[in-house]
């Protein structure tokens, strides 16, 4: 463990976690899009995991597929319900079930712990549609920010493990390359600051050789080489964000696998808009174009 992290990020980290949740717009919180809801409470090798799961709002003709939500905040901030806008859109307009997951959090439950956690649930998810009313077999992972990592690192169990099959992964403006603390802002004043990077870097990931494990860090190295037959991908970048870089070249990675569904950057604007700024349109087109991803998973 280095100096930095020990003294440093872990209780920097925890005054994060201490202080109140980033403001959702109202804006981007679609009202009108009603939630209905249950509490599942999904048992892992890691601890239980809390989810809300999200159910169409309207009858549906068949079973609906399920898609699993990891929230962004570092690994460290555990506001889940900052996604609650998304996940009421997405099962009204895939339609599709919902499951938002409440994970573990860095400094107390450090890498591998979080990925580790984030599989399980995704392998309880596609085992127990029948009892919850979801169809099992098409089965999307996905998440904002670190909940992207979490999601591609889920994904890559399933792929290396031999399942569960998952259809599709959304990775929306995601960290792949965890290895190098060194990231370039492009917005005047970033949401995600560099001199943030390595406090994030340090609490979940205190042990320097973990930061190229494919499951902290895809991108680096040979890590996404060969990635051919793991989950088709959809990769969401914004143009002045901190980690677009990455994302791009993890997109470009994806697509020489013929793993690639499609990869939409949006434009001059900064991560995580779709929750702190009032961009309703754009953040209307992002979740219509999951949507309608998530509405394609296929059968087996």
């Amino acid at each position: 463990m280095t100096l930095f992290s020990s003294l440093v990020a872990r209780p920097l980290a925890r005054a994060v976690q201490a202080g109140p949740a980033p403001k959702v717009q109202a804006a981007v919180t679609f009202p009108e899009i009603p939630g209905r809801t249950k509490t599942v409470t999904i048992p892992t090798t890691q601890g239980d995991a809390e989810t809300t799961v999200y159910y169409p709002p309207q009858d549906l003709d068949s079973t609906p597929p399920v898609y699993v939500n990891f929230h962004g905040g570092g690994f460290v901030i555990g506001h889940y319900e900052m996604d609650d806008a998304m996940c009421r859109y997405l099962a009204a307009n895939a339609p599709a079930v919902v499951i938002n997951v409440d994970y573990l959090l860095a400094p107390q439950h450090p890498f591998p712990a979080p990925p580790k956690q984030a599989y399980e649930v995704v392998r309880w998810a596609a085992a127990h549609g029948a009892d919850h009313g979801w169809d099992g077999s098409r089965l999307g992972v996905g998440g904002q920010s670190a909940g992207g990592s979490l999601a591609a690192a889920a994904t890559r169990q399933a792929w290396k493990t031999g399942g569960p099959r998952v259809g599709l992964q959304v990775l929306n403006y995601a960290p792949f390359d965890l290895k190098d603390p060194k990231k370039r802002a492009k917005a005047a004043k970033p949401v995600v600051r560099p001199a943030v990077v390595p406090i994030l870097q340090g609490a979940y990931l205190p042990e320097v050789a973990d930061r190229t494990d494919p499951l902290a860090s895809p991108l680096h190295g040979t890590n996404a080489d060969h990635l051919d037959g793991i989950a088709p991908a959809l990769v969401i970048t914004c143009e002045l964000d901190l980690l677009r870089d990455e994302g791009i070249r993890y997109a470009s990675k994806l697509r020489a696998a013929n793993a690639l569904l499609e990869h939409r950057e949006f434009q001059g604007l900064d991560h995580a808009f779709n929750l702190l700024t009032e961009e309703t349109a754009r953040t209307r087109e992002m979740y219509d174009l999951i949507a309608q991803h998530i509405a394609k998973i296929p059968a087996p």
